[in-house]
């Protein structure tokens, strides 16, 4: 039955796919014997996406001249009965009929719902705390099992989005602190409108981040969609991101080698997973210090999902794109030069990381009058010289053991930044090599970005040649960040 001019009943449980159009959410509305209605989720450029309850149908009526097509699930007779009355018969039957309906939906919607999230349970082992009905879709290979928030419960967490509350603002937009009502603390990563990445990175992270599950990933909770309002909803990281321990001298003797070394495994570990042991083989392409995020442990967690891309089987096959994402520094010299991604890719964003958390500096990039000034061509030239242990940050504390560790470290790292991707080793050689202390280290060779083939080739760019950053910044190929 079509309600017409109805606002939406409450939708803090629901079912929503804004992949389907209304003749499929329809059709997936009838399979399902939860449904009790369904809707257009977004009415704008026509109309788009599926609203699902799954619950009673509460909270909602009909005002003249406003609001939208309610479509309500009823028995085969109810339905024959209503289109049997004429138009007249139907205003004053109608509210009535929706009432005695409703009454009975509620009561069978309960009972439903209550076996249906007894089954959900013992099948899935999935408990929520916030209480929401997780998405589901059996008849998509890509559905999303994942809670939605509703608009409101979000602006009360955070305070109605508060100033005090920002934790940091990137490509996507404002992080904000919240905390819902059972006092889970959480990180709401609200979409601006003004942002560089936009609808495609949001669906992007939303889509890959939900079917990845490792302690080294950022654990994704849910998300919020409501008009122009898009939100993710991330377990809360009181340590921040790790640059803003390494670049801060005050806050950088927090970090002593054992910390820094832990993080270093613990980024390799979340790294091999994406790229071997995941559903995917995921490349993230925007590795860098402040998208490693640090739990009340100091243990690291991967975040920021929106530029990632699942790459071909053997996992190591290379990709082009014409439009090249990320932040320069951490992008290696195929990528920057050529739009060439590929698992080595990352691998050489993770080297950069190793000599960034040993030194405490940051790779600003590329000066090709001295190399030897941005920290790949120090750590290179130190390397060469016999002299590696001048890389060490002099804020950090480490006894003789940790030296022979750090030495290993800055040599796996300086494997990892070679200019070709096949002279990379993979993670699970890095993760070996890091964690078997007996085991030889090859020789590295030259760096991305300082061998004369990649320093020819920068020099003989464009100047015109740009790079679209996910931080609000659009650089040229020979600016260093």
């Amino acid at each position: 039955m079509v309600l017409t001019n109805a606002t939406l009943p409450d939708t803090s449980s629901v079912v929503m796919d804004m992949s389907m159009n209304l003749d499929e959410c329809k059709a997936s509305c009838l399979k399902n014997c939860s449904c009790t209605g369904y809707a257009t989720a977004d009415v704008r450029d026509g109309g788009r996406g599926c609203i699902m309850w799954v619950t009673e149908l509460a909270d909602f009526g009909v005002i003249s001249g406003w609001g939208q097509d309610l479509y309500i699930r009823l028995a085969a007779a109810d339905l024959e009965s209503i289109s049997g009355h004429t138009k007249k018969k139907r205003r004053i039957v109608l509210p009535l009929t929706v009432s005695i309906v409703s009454g009975v939906l509620v009561i069978m919607a309960f009972i439903s719902m209550c076996i249906w999230t007894v089954k959900k349970r013992r099948r899935k082992g999935l408990m929520t705390s916030t209480g929401i009905v997780p998405h589901s879709n059996d008849n998509k290979n890509d559905s999303l099992e994942l809670p939605f928030f509703h608009l409101d419960a979000v602006i009360t967490a955070t305070n109605n989005f508060a100033e005090e509350n920002i934790l940091g603002e990137g490509g996507f937009g404002p992080v904000y602190k919240g905390k819902l009502e059972e006092g889970q603390e959480i990180a709401v990563k609200r979409l601006s409108k003004t942002s560089v990445q936009g609808i495609d990175e949001f669906k992007n992270e939303l889509m890959l981040i939900a079917k990845l599950q490792h302690r080294n990933l950022v654990r994704l909770l849910g998300y919020s969609i409501h008009g122009e309002e898009r939100m993710l909803i991330y377990e809360f990281m009181p340590n921040k991101s790790l640059d803003a321990f390494l670049f801060d001298k005050h806050k950088g003797v927090l970090l002593d080698w054992e910390n820094r070394h832990n993080i270093i495994l613990g980024i390799a570990r979340g790294l091999l997973y994406l790229h071997q042991d995941s559903r995917f083989r995921i490349i993230h392409r925007d590795l860098k210090a402040s998208n490693i995020l640090l739990d009340k442990e100091m243990n690291p967690k991967i975040s920021d999902f929106g530029m990632a891309r699942i790459s071909g089987e053997e996992g190591e096959a290379s990709t082009k794109t014409r439009k090249v994402v990320g932040t320069y520094g951490y992008m290696s010299p195929e990528y920057a030069m050529d739009g060439i991604f590929s698992v080595k890719s990352d691998v050489y964003s993770f080297g950069v990381l190793v000599l960034e958390i040993i030194s405490g500096q940051k790779n600003k990039g590329a000066y090709l009058a001295d190399p030897h000034l941005y920290l790949l061509g120090m750590a290179w030239n130190l390397w060469n010289e016999g002299k590696s242990i001048d890389l060490i940050d002099p804020s950090m504390y480490f006894d003789s053991m940790g030296t022979v560790e750090i030495m290993r470290c800055i040599n796996v790292g300086l494997l990892c930044v070679q200019e070709h991707p096949e002279d990379r080793p993979t993670m699970a050689s890095v993760l070996f090599m890091l964690g078997n202390g007996e085991a030889p280290l090859p020789k590295p060779r030259p760096p991305g970005f300082m061998a004369g083939s990649a320093s020819r080739q920068i020099e003989s760019s464009s100047k015109d040649e740009e790079l679209h950053s996910a931080n609000h910044a659009t650089l040229t190929i020979i600016v260093g960040r």
